[in-house]
């Protein structure tokens, strides 16, 4: 596993509630979680954060109406 994605899947397990959706948002999180001395490096650490994080909400989504299309279809059923 290259470094980009460790220090990046090291710092989603340690503050997994500090990253969003937002890659500039993430960028300014990680000058106050890590000690990233390259400007491209800490760019491509933030842009990955931001990768999983919109895929984990994608799936979250996803199940959610997953989940809301099986309760309608039982209602339905029941009726």
């Amino acid at each position: 596993m290259d470094r980009v994605k460790k220090m990046a899947n090291e710092l989603l397990e340690r503050y997994p509630d500090k990253f969003t959706s937002d890659f500039n948002e993430n960028k300014e999180t990680i000058k106050n979680f890590a000690i990233v001395r390259s400007k491209e490096l800490r760019n491509k650490i933030a842009g990955y954060i931001t990768k999983n994080v919109n895929r984990n909400l994608a799936q979250q989504n996803a199940s959610l109406s997953y989940s809301e299309e099986n309760t309608e279809s039982r209602e339905e059923t029941a009726e």
